[in-house]
């Protein structure tokens, strides 16, 4: 596996038309064969996949998604941002381009991913949750340093709480971001700061960022008072690995145990890391799914025993 370029720039991108839905993907040359798409978490993007693509570009080629709304994509003509919305438009695009994919999610994005590969098998032929943001009635709100990160996805209560977050200088709300999500922040490059903020400020250009992330938030929290991904889960067939960290502060590690068990998978557990383990950790995630891969491939492939 080739070594991790700390100064890489996030891959070319443009817009994909597929399926009947226009997104913008970030695109990673590989070989032929089984593709792999990576689908970021609220309020992230493709650049979000730009190490683990890299790294696991020996071995597929690679499409990071804009999910609409988010990135460079533009919203949907419907304005539907909830997951089974942002699911609907995966999955038209990955069923327009007629191929099967190892799919790759983190966050909301590993929720969008489950519900595809529970609705669609045929579409997805491994799967892989990066602390995938399943229901939790109990969220833990001492587990993140600043209460208006909690608030800020809140029906109606939140509208201040995102009001002053949307307020903050670019600069300062990366470094939130970056002290929530990372286990061990310091660990964050600057050139990956500065990329960040770079983010920030283009998403502050575009007239509809805002209402994409505050309804993406709001409707993502009240499917967590329902089932609904806990039932989507036990409908998954494909091949299926869940990686998390332990310092996860922003979908409890305690669910891990659970997810993997739910879909059968196996769990790799990563002491330190925090809520994107994608990013904080790629060699190692690399590692652990380039290794199921290939046991896929073989026919050796065994996921967790549901009763484990």
């Amino acid at each position: 596996m080739p070594v991790r370029d700390p100064y890489r720039r996030p891959w070319p991108g443009r817009e994909v038309t597929s399926g009947g839905v226009t997104l913008h993907v970030r695109e990673t040359p590989g070989p032929d064969g089984v593709p792999a798409v990576y689908v970021h978490g609220l309020s992230g993007s493709a650049t979000n996949w730009t190490d683990l693509a890299a790294l696991l570009s020996t071995r597929a080629a690679g499409t990071a998604v804009d999910l609409p709304g988010f990135g460079l994509s533009r919203p949907p003509a419907t304005r539907d941002y909830s997951p089974s919305g942002h699911a609907d438009a995966l999955l038209c695009f990955l069923a327009g381009r007629g191929r099967p994919v190892h799919l790759l999610g983190n966050s909301l994005g590993g929720a969008i991913a489950l519900a595809v590969a529970a609705r669609r098998p045929e579409l997805v032929r491994t799967l892989t949750l990066v602390s995938p943001a399943m229901p939790d009635r109990r969220p833990d709100p001492r587990r993140v340093s600043d209460p208006r990160l909690v608030l800020a996805v809140l029906p109606w209560v939140g509208e201040r709480a995102r009001a002053e977050l949307a307020a903050m200088d670019p600069r300062t709300r990366a470094e939130q971001v970056v002290a929530l999500c990372f286990g061990d922040p310091s660990c964050v490059p600057e050139h990956r700061l500065a990329e960040t903020i770079a983010e920030i400020e283009a998403r502050g250009r575009q007239e509809w960022a805002r209402d994409a992330a505050n309804r993406t938030a709001v409707a993502m929290l009240a499917g967590w008072f329902r089932r609904d991904l806990w039932l989507l889960a036990a409908r998954v067939q494909a091949p299926t690995l869940v990686v998390w960290g332990d310092r996860d502060r922003l979908v409890a590690p305690r669910l891990a145990a659970r997810t993997s068990r739910a879909l059968r998978a196996r769990l790799l557990m990563l002491p330190g890391v925090g809520h994107v383990a994608q990013m904080e950790s790629p060699d190692v995630v690399a590692r652990a799914v380039a290794g199921m891969w290939d046991a896929v491939a073989a026919g050796t492939w065994h996921g967790a025993d549901p009763g484990s």
